[in-house]
């Protein structure tokens, strides 16, 4: 059975960011993807993507498609980076995810001082990252730095990393009232894993609780997640690309949502194999029910049409960061709400595949259920809120200021 036709990959090949290097890195990915699925129901139970799947995508240099040249890095478009998302989340959601979030990182790492890159990435420029951003982290201002401590959910595949980016509140460095969001980087050492990660999917990622309890954080590990000026940004002094000039929630809001389109495609793949010779007990063939078919189709063009978007929406973010320029609020907003509907139109298509896969469709032996869980659970993600990022676009569209932060 061969794979759906990929529309998007087929009319963007002569686009300038889709170099002979980012072709092999894609393809790469897909490999990955093929070995990754042969894995993904044990992942699955064990609650854990294997080292062995960690290892082999880093060791193939995907984790660093968006890391500074001067680190060892790749700095590619970001386009790149979500496509070979979505390739390996073809073959197992949970391992995509923390590729996902991991990989940002890099980026992120370097609008960080210099110091700060240096601490993390001197001694192994692969070294890998986790997060969780929630602001939940207590500072407290001491001489050279912070005492800080506190108590985070959700760090998708902290078990593989070294180094932790983690959420707090610090006065506006404007000197104006108020709070705002804080990176603090953190090395294994002064955190500890709560692991407590058993929920309906993306069993896989992980992502267990993180408790930091009065360590000393140096301000040079310490960014502004939300101030996109130079200021904010140190990390720019050494690394001046383009690339790095991107507000950080364009990079990040598509690192938790663009691997669902990936296993929604995986979906498609699983569901055309099984159909071309499944017959239901009652004599019925799945390949002739109308279920089936308009499932089949209606997921592949759901699938072309949220990759053609996410493709549009970054040439307009990487033109911006290329000249200069910055989106209209309303733009931003509509790409963020873009961005959070994706879990929810994939996990939508995914029941009309499971339910045309009739009763035995749902052991736990069929990839499709796995994949319909793992949809489901990315949902639940703040960043996929969909109706309230809807909603926010939709209030500035009707003449109310914009709320969102991030944004």
């Amino acid at each position: 059975m061969s794979n759906q036709t990929n529309i998007l990959e087929v009319s963007d090949v002569n686009s300038d960011y889709m170099t002979p290097e980012a072709i092999e890195l894609i393809n790469t990915a897909k490999a990955i993807s093929r070995r990754l699925a042969a894995r993904a129901q044990s992942t699955d139970e064990n609650g854990s993507v294997p080292i062995a799947s960690v290892k082999e995508i880093s060791e193939a240099g995907l984790f660093r498609i968006i890391q500074p040249r001067r680190w060892g890095g790749y700095e590619m478009d970001p386009r790149v980076f979500y496509k070979v998302q979505m390739a390996l989340a073809e073959g197992c959601m949970s391992t995509a995810w923390i590729f996902g979030v991991i990989g940002v990182h890099y980026w992120q790492l370097s609008l960080f001082p210099q110091q700060a890159q240096q601490d993390v990435l001197a001694d192994n420029p692969a070294t890998l990252i986790a997060s969780t951003y929630m602001p939940v982290g207590k500072a407290e201002k001491v001489e050279g730095g912070y005492r800080f401590s506190g108590h985070w959910e959700f760090s998708s595949g902290v078990e593989h990393c070294s180094w932790i980016f983690l959420g707090g509140l610090l006065p506006r460095q404007d000197g104006e009232e108020g709070l705002e969001h804080t990176t603090f980087l953190l090395p294994a050492s002064d955190f500890q894993i709560k692991e407590n990660w058993d929920v309906h999917g993306l069993r896989g990622t992980g992502s267990h609780d993180i408790v930091v309890d009065n360590v000393f954080v140096p301000e040079h590990r310490t960014q502004c997640t939300n101030n996109y000026t130079d200021a904010g940004c140190p990390g720019r002094e050494t690394n001046p690309g383009w690339l790095y000039k991107i507000p950080f929630i364009q990079v990040f809001q598509r690192a938790v949502s663009s691997a669902c389109i990936g296993a929604l495609d995986g979906a498609v793949q699983e569901f055309r194999t099984r159909a071309a010779s499944h017959v239901g007990k009652h004599g019925a063939k799945t390949a002739e029910d109308v279920n089936a078919q308009m499932a089949v189709t209606e997921a592949m063009v759901t699938t072309d049409s949220l990759k053609l978007v996410l493709a549009r929406n970054y040439q307009r973010i990487v033109d911006n960061a290329k000249n200069g320029t910055t989106m209209d609020v309303e733009e931003r907003l509509l790409q963020r709400a873009q961005s959070s509907l994706v879990p929810k139109i994939c996990s939508q298509h995914a029941d009309d595949i499971l339910r045309a896969s009739a009763g035995a469709g749902l052991r736990k032996s069929n990839p499709v259920e796995r994949i319909n869980r793992d949809l489901k659970q990315a949902r639940a993600h703040i960043a996929n809120n969909a109706d309230a990022y809807a909603r926010a676009h939709g209030a500035v569209m009707l003449g109310l200021p914009n709320a969102d932060p991030f944004v």
